[in-house]
């Protein structure tokens, strides 16, 4: 599937675009700023943009009130088609945020409740209550998403529901061309819906899709905890987020305590028989529009690069969260996401971290760096404040070295012999059972015999 080897680029488009927080009626093409992006986005080495909420909301976008018309903050359909038309002219995909758990209170089919109540057709799209009351006085009581009542969970059992979705599905294909889907709090979606969906992508759609050179569309959900194979598997997602390597991630380097990040990719990839995911390809990322940027997180500026070098190394499809790549701050405040997801007048190309993550990006769509994209993993140096694994696929072997402190270090091991190629330099090198990795370095050794 096409996404396993790709780069994706996560936008926030409400936040990019500059939108007032709070849905005022008026129509701004503001979702045109992102063709302003798309040459830099090329340039950088992404090959795919995953964009939060688009869709006609209350405020912040997961608040839906319809699933077939671009939020007005944004402009009109024709507007996002523009978009996307330039993102696939700059061979660049589209995933778009499918929020199906929940809806917005002023999402139709909802507010036909409000005011029919019993008499609604749409009564049975919601988990409703009428003998109980809601603490908005609707004189019936309603499910939320986990105790928050702006947002109203839909039956996703119902078939009418189910229609209304997969039928939006077909919609956004054929009115905005996009590829695939991030589904929105994965983890509590209805397990039937999400086989349906599954069927419906690679049979229905199938042939909506037909006349594209790769028709595979797939549906990567963001879960947060547990075991990902209960709905990452053959029958229902393709691919979710990997919140355990975020954590370790930049937990690691706060902690001087390469040994947690060391310990989660083995668990998950590792070469043992219970390792967890092997030949999974779930999407790494350092931060994204829920948590505090990395610049913000990471103690030390300097761990910036490091970090990237082992995110963009390790097992996994590697996701840049808009305005990181060049180290923006941004964290939560008081309950607020504002803070994260900033407006920013135009990208900062000519920023060092930008150069060596369009480095690490474009090595990984490179025919030298498959087994970064497909090699298997294993552990071969950990230290406190260094971590060298190989990633090893048919087609070669690549050692990630990556050093947290401020002094080099000498990586030793029996493996490091021979002729290697360190691609992030370019630079040829003879081993002796040894490398040298920089004060806050990353290495990419391909052996070169």
């Amino acid at each position: 599937m096409w996404i396993n080897e790709s780069n994706l680029y996560q936008i926030y488009p409400l936040g990019f675009c500059g939108a007032p927080p709070e849905n005022d009626g008026n129509t701004v093409p503001r979702i045109r700023k992102v063709t302003e992006w798309s040459g830099y986005l090329q340039a950088l080495g992404i090959d795919t943009v995953l964009f939060n909420p688009v869709f006609e909301s209350d405020s912040h976008g997961y608040d839906t009130r319809g699933f077939r018309k671009l939020d007005c903050r944004l402009g009109t359909n024709e507007d996002f088609r523009a978009v996307t038309d330039d993102l696939h002219a700059h061979g660049i995909r589209v995933l778009l945020d499918g929020v199906f758990n929940h809806v917005g209170r002023g999402f139709w089919a909802f507010r036909d409740v409000r005011e029919h109540r019993q008499n609604s057709p749409y009564k049975d799209w919601f988990y409703i209550d009428f003998g109980r009351e809601s603490n908005y006085g609707d004189g019936f009581w309603y499910e939320g998403w986990e105790g928050h009542y702006e947002l109203v969970r839909l039956n996703l059992q119902n078939p009418g529901v189910r229609d209304y979705l997969t039928d939006s599905v077909r919609f956004w294909v054929e009115a905005f061309d996009i590829d695939g889907l991030r589904l929105d709090v994965a983890y509590c979606l209805d397990e039937n819906f999400l086989r349906h969906l599954h069927w419906f992508v690679r049979e229905p759609l199938r042939e909506v899709l037909a006349g594209r050179p790769d028709p595979d569309f797939p549906l990567i959900g963001e879960i947060l905890f547990g075991d990902y194979r209960r709905i990452v598997n053959g029958d229902m997602l393709d691919s979710c987020t990997n919140y355990e390597c975020y954590k370790g991630l930049y937990s690691s380097f706060n902690s001087g305590n390469m040994f947690e990040i060391a310990h989660s990719l083995n668990r998950q990839f590792g070469p043992e028989d219970w390792c967890l995911y092997r030949g999974m390809h779930m999407v790494s990322f350092l931060d994204n529009h829920d948590v505090n940027r990395i610049a913000s997180t990471l103690i030390n500026p300097a761990h910036l690069k490091p970090a990237y070098g082992l995110m963009t190394g390790m097992p996994g499809i590697p996701c840049i969260y808009y305005g990181s790549e060049w180290g923006a701050a941004g964290v939560r405040h008081d309950g607020s996401d504002a803070d994260l997801r900033p407006c920013f007048s135009a990208p900062r190309s000519d920023d060092e971290t930008v150069r060596f993550v369009t480095r690490l990006l474009t090595l990984r769509h490179s025919p030298e760096a498959h087994p970064l994209r497909f090699g298997d993993y294993r552990n071969v140096v950990i230290t406190s404040l260094q971590l060298v694994f190989a990633r090893t696929d048919e087609q070669g072997q690549i050692y990630v070295c990556v050093n947290a402190s401020d002094s080099p270090f000498t990586a030793g091991s029996d493996e490091l012999r021979g002729n290697f190629r360190e691609l992030i330099s370019g630079q040829d090198l003879a081993l002796d059972g040894s490398v040298e990795i920089p004060g806050y370095g990353v290495l990419w050794l391909r052996r070169a015999d």
